[in-house]
């Protein structure tokens, strides 16, 4: 089984793209074999299952999609 971790390094940046849409990718899931798969959130979602018994590693930073930015006021309207 996976493990499924956002300590890996290095860490997915916006150049990184989805290998399915072509969107950011926020999911990577690497392979004995050396390879990897980049994914968007969606996709990752979609996959993770199968993903989980293929993968060795599974790097998740969907977590940065509902984080607030440093210096952005929620309560100000």
């Amino acid at each position: 089984m996976a493990d499924v971790t956002t300590a890996l390094a290095p860490t997915l940046t916006a150049a990184d793209r989805c290998d399915r849409c072509g969107a950011r990718a926020y999911v990577r899931a690497r392979f004995c074999s050396g390879g990897e798969l980049l994914f968007c959130a969606h996709h990752g979602r979609e996959h993770l299952p199968k993903l989980q018994d293929l993968s060795t590693d599974i790097q998740d930073e969907t977590d940065l999609l509902t984080r607030t930015p440093i210096g952005v006021d929620v309560d100000a309207h």
